[in-house]
């Protein structure tokens, strides 16, 4: 058996725009997984997932809290419950909304490590 705890063995990574994003299963995650890349996000009050786009595909779960979900320029109010399916090459983006912290969790096929990580790590991507 693999297993891992979001909360006590992954410090996960803080990012610019206001969330901490820690990689459970995937290339860069705490268990390699064959297919598939799954991580655990805590959006700040005010904080997001910038706009951006990749080949895979992707879902977003709100898992706690309320914000505004982009998938090519079409937005709408997301909150707990909802899942997002986001096709292969389209832009999207997340922004809290709410009063607090948003939870959230994403899964993406094929496992890869999101360039745009990178690119918001050094600034390019806001």
């Amino acid at each position: 058996m693999k297993k891992v705890n979001i909360f006590e063995d992954i410090e996960g990574t803080e990012f610019p725009a206001g969330r901490r994003t820690r990689v459970m299963i995937g290339e860069n995650g705490a268990i390699n997984g064959d297919y598939f890349c799954q991580g655990y996000v805590v959006i700040y009050q005010g904080g997001s997932v910038p706009i951006h786009d990749h080949v895979t595909v992707e879902t977003y779960t709100i898992l706690k809290g309320r914000g505004e979900m982009t998938v090519d320029n079409e937005t709408e109010e997301v909150k707990e419950g909802d899942t997002i399916y986001i096709e292969s090459g389209k832009s999207h983006g997340l922004v809290n909304t709410g009063a607090g912290e948003m939870h959230m969790m994403f899964v993406y096929a094929p496992k890869m490590v999101a360039e745009h990580w990178a690119q918001e790590s050094s600034g390019e991507l806001k």
